[in-house]
């Protein structure tokens, strides 16, 4: 073995070995675990070339693999730029670092997703199918109703000893007409839900402008809130502030000195759906999360947050547009090889990429079924819990910024004519190009 691809192979390896969940600052090194042969996989990720393991030697690079609160700031430029096959490698790696960081909690589906353990969701089952489940050994464990969207969802356990994967198959092969699926985990489009230590922003004033509800993690107090009017809730616990949620939310609402929201004097509803776990952030609590937001009014809807396909998830975001409410989503940022993301591929969902101060599209964005528009998503300020900014890149600031214009403007038509040409895949044009705060006008880390 050369010296060049043992390095390789240590890296990768110590990359996995991390564990536990991070605050904001670089967990120390872990003691490197044996070696496996050459050419065996790390866990469940083969590493198939030296510039992954070059790039994950990198301190920076870890925190890709393993997001912590400092990765608001978003893929290192060496990533970023490092192709896209790379990138598909390192979300096969973080994937299942994540699923491997919490073994009680998630299990993998048939394509390395992260799901909830042991647990399958159904929408509107019909009594017959469900007592045929119910004899075929599966057990109810959750039953609620989403009156807004008109949707009844049933969670089931599968039977014993059974993984989802294999439950998914018996049950629809015992009860076919049950429109089940997993309760698949759904990740933030750039950043991280580490929760952090700090209070919730708490609600201000009412506001007049628009209504806007966002799906993320918990959004921490900060000066540039301090006026907001912010409502929280909490679908996997009680609410808990987060970097990234902070950080979408000030993109939005924040104002301070230079610093400015695209959409002050909106009402933003924050809907939590990971209580301070990159364990949540299910397919269930979401569809819960946009059952609120439709009763509260919201009128815009951003989701900055990244999964698969997921019938539950379809149905509530058919339900949600048919009363009229937008649903703004980022595109992700594990390149253009990665598998189209959702919610931002589903059908009448506004799908959004991020480009840089020149107006280029970010490279290590994914794709989508369709792309509508771009907006800034590097090159940027956002706020951090409690106080100071951070500069951020990806997906997931962009989205806040279409989501404000698109509250603003009342139309995607009337949004596609304030759109403006960009460098790359840019859908129908980039738009907020001139909300970006420049790092240096607020000392951003």
């Amino acid at each position: 073995m050369s010296s060049f691809t043992r390095r390789a192979l240590i890296a990768g390896a110590a990359a996995v070995a991390l564990a536990g969940t991070a605050a904001a600052q670089l967990l120390p090194p872990l003691p490197v675990p044996a070696l496996p042969p050459v050419g065996a996989p790390i866990g469940n990720v083969p590493i198939v070339g030296p510039l992954l393991g070059d790039l994950l030697a990198r301190p920076e690079t870890q925190q890709v693999v393993q997001p912590t609160l400092d990765t608001v700031a978003g893929l290192p430029p060496a990533v970023a730029q490092a192709g896209a096959s790379t990138l598909l490698e390192l979300r096969r790696l973080r994937l299942s670092k994540l699923i491997g960081e919490y073994p009680r909690e998630l299990e993998a589906d048939g394509q390395g997703q992260p799901v909830r353990r042991g647990v399958l969701v159904i929408a509107d089952p019909d009594t017959a199918s469900l007592q045929r489940a119910v004899g075929a050994g599966f057990r109810i464990v959750a039953e609620q109703g989403e009156p807004t969207l008109g949707i009844r969802i049933v969670t089931l356990s599968v039977p014993r000893g059974m993984s989802a994967r294999a439950g998914l198959k018996r049950l629809r092969s015992v009860a076919p007409a049950l429109d089940a699926d997993y309760d698949h985990v759904f990740e933030p489009a750039g950043g991280a839900l580490a929760s952090v230590a700090g209070t919730l922003a708490t609600a201000a004033a009412g506001s007049s402008g628009p209504r806007i509800g966002i799906i993320d993690g918990g959004v921490a107090s900060h000066p540039s809130l301090a006026g907001a009017s912010i409502e929280q809730n909490g679908f996997a616990g009680k609410p808990q502030p987060t970097g990234h949620g902070t950080a979408v939310a000030s993109l939005l609402v924040g104002s301070e000195g230079p610093f400015r929201g695209a959409a002050r004097g909106a009402s933003v509803l924050v809907a939590d759906v990971y209580g301070g776990s990159r364990a949540a952030g299910s397919a269930s609590s979401i569809v819960r999360a946009l059952g609120w937001l439709a009763a509260e009014r919201s009128q815009v809807i951003n989701i900055s947050l990244v999964g698969p396909q997921n019938r539950l998830v379809q149905r509530a975001v058919d339900a949600v547009r048919r009363r009229g409410i937008q649903i703004v989503a980022a595109v992700g940022n594990d390149g253009p090889a990665a598998p189209p993301q959702y919610p931002a591929s589903y059908p009448g969902v506004v799908a959004v990429t991020g480009v840089d101060a020149g107006g280029r599209a970010l490279p290590e964005a994914g794709r989508a079924a369709h792309l509508d528009f771009a907006a800034p998503g590097a090159d940027m300020a956002a706020a951090l819990p409690g106080r100071g900014y951070a500069k951020v890149r990806g997906t997931s600031f962009a989205a806040p910024l279409a989501a404000a214009r698109l509250a603003l403007a009342g139309s995607v038509q009337r949004l596609v004519g304030e759109a403006r040409p960009g460098r790359g895949r840019v859908g129908r044009g980039i738009v907020c190009r001139d909300c970006r705060v420049a790092p240096r006008l607020v000392a951003a880390k």
